[in-house]
């Protein structure tokens, strides 16, 4: 935020300080003032109180600064809204016993505005706790005045943000408007009780940004503080009638490490870092645009994970869908159906609260508003049924059931840890859940069983396929290889297909006796047509026939070796089980026989036959 200060500058300026005040570095008196470039320094040497200017500008402003760090560190400006024009600036106690800022026509440009009964006795301290403290001895040694109470954008250890309930002063962070600009910006810091106590940050005076609320030992909307030790955070505010603030303290070692609200409006802690001689910027306020306050609306949840980020919850819908399909989401959501409580008092039936159930929401950071309930180690659950104006609960070891009513406004899905949130709704809202999540259920159950029954029918066909075809090949191998010693002859018989039975079976239709041609020693023979269209004549194996597998393979042997154009040719064959068919070419126009003999020979030579 600042610039290097020659080390050589620095020791001119304390040495020209000692020059005109001795050895009191940390004070001012009325007789001893301050002038452009003078300053002073804390006991210790960590602070100064003097005149800078920032980068890019010529104005020159009084403020108090890191003293032992190279970077310029502006913790505390005095006359943020009103610069001096020149290095005529001179920071003094007035004659009324106040600390003001004059410029070189004596016209005071900042004061701290206070009444002094004893002016002359004013002293302006600057503490190692980079504290100003204006006191005159007087009211037991208590402070007029301390620039811890009117800090500008920057949380120092030991100081204390709250507000004082008897007074109604707040102690709040005001954001400079710009790095090089510290007048006041738009962002302000401030501790809130809400029933419970959080920290907010306001722009333009509305809520921006809360920490959720704190249990006692962290703010239970902020990721971060689940996991990092922040023991040095202290919260006070047991009492709403007392004083209530938030402040915190660690050990000297890390004394170079403070918080700063920066001109965009996020928290950060900043950290000294020797070896890489600058300040380390950790755990922003604002990570993600989900940390913005109510930026999803009344019942509206934000999720960064997600696209779009908002989305309205379980029972709710947009207020305005034409604005959320813009990505305007802060008309918010309402209720897709009242709750049963509420239809049942406007009935004048009275509370219907079986009616009504609960949707649990695992890490989120709860609404704001919240109430803290009454009752010690009862039941959340029953406590919020029990008021129809109740609508979200939530527990917490720190702080105990939390309770809603009215709208929910800023819920946020955390990324982890955070509490778990209870949305009331009419049951029929979790039914239809729970309905669509039986029908998801359901289906894919019903889709596992077919696709199971599918596979498991597939495999069957093809183990029975795998097995024909084994079977198929065993027969072939054992027709050509018994009875036959011709390797000609088993050379034609092993290129011979195999045919199985249903598909002879179709061919023939189912052995219709319409398809028989005739029938001899060996059995019936069908005509049949391949699906190919082939026309072929199956001459099947009677079971009556005294026929067997010899004779079957002789045949076989006998038509492979008579291969002729103007013979009936053989396709194939088929054996299963007791099934054996030989399967031949179909002749139209009957057998060469025919043609040769006539069939009027063939009659003669049967009765010469018979007659013998």
């Amino acid at each position: 935020m600042g610039k290097t200060i020659s080390c050589s500058v620095l020791l001119g300026l304390v040495s020209c300080f000692c020059l005109q005040f001795g050895t009191a570095l940390d004070t001012i008196t009325p007789s001893k003032s301050i002038k452009d470039p003078e300053f002073i320094i804390s006991q210790n040497g960590i602070f100064r109180l003097g005149f800078f200017s920032l980068a890019n500008s010529s104005n020159r402003y009084v403020g108090i600064l890191y003293h032992q760090i190279s970077v310029q560190t502006v913790v505390w400006v005095a006359n943020r809204n009103r610069p001096l024009k020149d290095s005529s600036g001179i920071l003094n106690i007035s004659d009324d016993g106040n600390l003001v800022v004059l410029n070189g026509k004596t016209e005071i440009l900042w004061s701290s505005n206070v009444t002094n009964t004893a002016p002359n006795a004013t002293t302006a301290q600057l503490s190692d706790l980079g504290n100003l403290v204006l006191s005159n001895g007087d009211d037991a040694g208590s402070s007029l005045w301390e620039s811890f109470q009117h800090p500008c954008n920057v949380f120092l250890q030991t100081m204390k943000i709250g507000v004082d309930i008897k007074t109604g002063r707040k102690v709040e962070l005001k954001s400079w408007k710009s790095i090089d600009d510290p007048s006041d910006g738009n962002f302000s810091l401030g501790f809130e009780h809400f029933n419970i106590p959080e920290l907010v940050i306001r722009k333009d005076n509305q809520l921006y940004f809360r920490t959720g609320p704190w249990n006692g030992n962290i703010f239970i909307g902020i990721v971060y503080m689940y996991t990092v030790n922040f023991d040095g955070f202290d919260v006070v505010a047991d009492n709403p009638q007392q004083p209530y603030y938030i402040t915190y303290e660690y050990s000297n070692d890390f004394r170079l490490i403070y918080y700063e609200l920066d001109s965009q409006g996020k928290f950060i802690e900043r950290r000294w870092d020797a070896d890489k001689g600058n300040w380390i910027n950790r755990y922003p306020s604002h990570e993600s645009d989900c940390d913005v306050y109510g930026i999803c609306g009344a019942f509206g949840i934000c999720d960064s994970s997600k696209r779009p980020i908002c989305s309205c919850l379980k029972g709710f819908k947009p207020r305005n869908a034409e604005e959320w399909s813009r990505g305007n989401w802060s008309s918010g959501c309402f209720r897709n159906t009242p709750l049963q409580c509420q239809r049942d008092n406007n009935n004048g039936s009275g509370a219907g609260q079986g009616d009504d159930e609960f949707l649990e929401m695992q890490m989120m950071k709860v609404p704001t508003f919240p109430y803290r309930s009454l009752i010690v180690n009862g039941d959340c659950k029953d406590e919020c049924m029990k008021n129809c104006s109740c609508v979200a609960y939530a527990y917490d070891d720190g702080i105990g059931c939390i309770l809603w009513s009215g709208d929910l406004v800023d819920v946020k899905k955390l990324s982890s840890l955070g509490v778990d949130l209870y949305i009331r709704l009419p049951s029929s809202e979790l039914d239809k859940g729970k309905s669509r999540k039986v029908i998801v259920i359901t289906t894919a159950i019903a889709g596992i069983v077919v696709i199971t029954i599918s596979a498991l029918f597939l495999w069957c066909r093809m183990a029975k396929h795998k097995g024909r075809n084994k079977k198929q090949k065993e027969v072939k191998h054992q027709i050509c290889s018994e009875n036959i010693g011709e390797n000609s002859i088993g050379v034609k018989l092993q290129q011979l297909p195999i045919f199985n039975f249903e598909e002879l079976a179709t061919a023939t239709n189912n052995f219709n006796h319409a398809e028989k041609l005739g029938q001899g020693g060996f059995g019936p023979v069908y005509k049949g047509t391949l699906d190919d269209g082939k026309e072929i004549a199956v001459k099947r194996l009677s079971k009556a026939s005294v026929q067997g597998l010899e004779e079957f393979m002789n045949e076989m042997a006998v038509i492979s070796k008579l291969q002729h154009r103007n013979l009936v040719r053989l396709f194939g064959c088929c054996v299963e089980g007791e099934e054996k068919m030989l399967v031949y070419e179909y002749m139209p126009n009957k057998s060469l026989d025919a043609f040769l003999f006539g069939m009027e020979i063939v009659e003669g030579m049967r009765y010469l036959w018979h007659s013998r």
